[in-house]
């Protein structure tokens, strides 16, 4: 798409990764002048230099630095006007070298520091995420005590990682169900899920919106508001069967995560406060600090979770 010179200049950190990816090729599409920080712009992974081809394809620009070298992380913040990081949950602390970066450069319109999930001033659970959610907290106040210009964007649920599984924590990646699901506590506490394109389409458009300029900006979707057991409603009315359902009551689930692994301890605490508490939608947005993206931009048409399991049939 040609660039758009009325649109901010565009840097990603972390622009190979889940979201990531997305958010760097909805910025080209939306007329951004756009570049990603990438330490090795000749990987040796096939997956990943087809990623980068596609990036140069449609004009992104790669500039070869680090988060972790100062001053190739100035250089290239130094091009940008608006930073967005979509660092993984292992650098989520890191990003402290991101603020001190923009700080220095003294460039920076906005900075979005690496959130893409459930507001983490709103969530209760226990570690692995829990911990995570403190470091966001952190980062979230340095930002703000630093005075540097952001949007803090809440997406909740990625579409790609629960609704394969139709919502069955334990068997992410798995692909659909075969035979029976597993719900995390009695199953009604209502999630929110945003496929990952429009999770991309709707933070380009705030990057320069005044309304979302020091403000979280939430992603919640009317029809994509579901408890787990609707969820699995609309996958048996689809499939035309019904599934055995095992539920983990909320002691039991707390045990297991005690007990599990990396990576299933942190997406089974994430799932905690999703599926158990319903921290995702049981609170009002306040003007004061947040605004909903469907009800600021009603003319991007999202992708339905019913919509979304079509794909899996």
């Amino acid at each position: 798409m040609a660039l758009n010179k009325g649109r901010s200049r565009v840097l990603v950190i972390g622009g190979t990764g889940h979201i990531g990816k997305h958010i760097v090729a909805a910025s080209a599409r939306h007329g951004h002048s756009t570049s990603v920080l990438i330490r090795d712009v000749a990987p040796s992974d096939l997956a990943k230099m087809q990623l980068l081809k596609s990036f140069i394809d449609t004009g992104v620009a790669l500039i070869k630095g680090d988060l972790f070298d100062h001053g190739s992380l100035v250089n290239a913040i130094k091009g940008a006007d608006v930073v967005v990081s979509a660092v993984g949950p292992r650098l989520v602390a890191e990003q402290t070298r991101i603020v001190m970066a923009i700080k220095e450069s003294g460039n920076v319109k906005r900075f979005l520091p690496s959130e893409f999930g459930s507001d983490v001033t709103q969530v209760h659970t226990v570690d692995p995420a829990a911990a995570l959610f403190a470091r966001k907290v952190s980062i979230r106040r340095l930002i703000e005590a630093e005075g540097i210009p952001h949007t803090y964007v809440c997406c909740n649920c990625f579409a790609e990682t629960y609704l394969p599984s139709i919502g069955d924590v334990t068997a992410v990646g798995a692909g659909p169900p075969s035979d029976k699901i597993t719900v995390l506590g009695d199953g009604d506490a209502k999630a929110v899920f945003v496929v990952e394109e429009d999770i991309a389409a709707y933070t380009m458009r705030a990057v320069d919106d005044p309304r979302t300029l020091n403000k979280i900006l939430y992603m919640r979707p009317r029809a994509n508001i579901l408890s787990h057991n609707e969820l699995i409603s609309m996958w048996e009315r689809k499939v035309g069967r019904r599934f055995q359902i095992v539920r983990i009551p909320e002691a039991d689930l707390l045990k297991l995560i005690k007990e599990s692994a990396f990576p299933l301890n942190i997406l089974l605490s994430l799932a905690l406060s999703i599926f158990v508490g319903g921290d995702q939608a049981n609170f009002k947005i306040e003007p004061s600090f947040g605004v909903e993206a469907t009800e600021l931009y009603p003319d991007l048409k999202y992708n339905t979770v019913d919509e979304y399991l079509d794909r899996l049939l």
